[in-house]
């Protein structure tokens, strides 16, 4: 966890904007929460919510930020693993707080409150991990565009996820490889392995954060563990079967 993430978030955080009926995230995916729902009485973090939605307005003072720090660093792990990295996490942090600051008022308890927050944190980090990827690509066409460059092969992703890793067979060097092999994964992949296995979110709950059928959670994450044995049944067996 970055130790200045909260500081900068507080810093950071927009003015709240009246929240638009039926917003879209660059990702596609609409903002599931904001009309009428059934999940009032059994969400745990109704109090909470409800508290925040009485006072608007008021930044990250009073219940909005009791409500970040019970989700702060939940969002955060989710952007990391999912943005690779821990500046992308903060930046993809920090718009998944300023979404929710505006859009709070609206929220209605279609779902949980904890799968719409887990949602926005998702197409956030996978909306910059685009953006960013986008940029790069085209500074570096730009590059070899240049007189005289001698970069003249194109940048694929897949080339920084070749480096070679440190031999020792450290803690850290395992984390390395996993957070390597997620990255590998495609988007849909990367996010639904996150929610499984790092925030062990159940089936049901997935489901219904990423807005899917149960049968394409259990699709998805049967892809992911053929992708990750793959990359990782080397790597575990360097570290443990010395």
């Amino acid at each position: 966890m970055n130790p200045g993430f909260g500081s900068e978030v507080s810093q950071r955080l927009p003015t709240p904007i009246p929240p638009s009926a039926g917003e879209h995230c660059e990702s596609g995916v609409r903002l599931a929460g904001l009309g009428g729902g059934e999940n009032v009485a059994t969400d745990p973090d109704l109090l909470v919510v409800q508290a925040c939605q009485q006072n608007p307005g008021r930044g990250l003072e009073g219940p909005f930020r009791d409500l970040y720090e019970l989700y702060k660093d939940r969002v955060y792990n989710v952007c990391f693993r999912i943005t690779g990295n821990p500046t992308d996490a903060l930046d993809a942090s920090q718009e998944t707080f300023g979404i929710l600051f505006r859009k709070l008022p609206g929220f209605r308890f279609e779902s949980r409150f904890s799968s719409w927050m887990y949602r926005i944190a998702v197409n956030a980090s996978i909306d910059l991990k685009r953006r960013s990827q986008s940029r790069l690509t085209r500074s570096l066409e730009r590059i070899q565009e240049l007189p005289g460059s001698t970069h003249r092969n194109r940048f694929e992703p897949a080339d920084v996820l070749s480096e070679a890793p440190p031999q020792a067979a450290s803690r850290h060097e395992l984390e390395h490889e996993v957070q390597r092999a997620i990255m590998a994964l495609s988007p849909k992949l990367r996010a639904i392995t996150v929610l499984r296995y790092v925030e062990n979110l159940s089936y049901e709950q997935i489901s219904e954060t990423l807005g899917i059928s149960m049968g394409t959670v259990k699709s998805r994450l049967a892809r992911a563990h053929e992708m990750l044995d793959l990359v990782l049944t080397p790597v575990l067996d360097r570290h443990y079967l010395r």
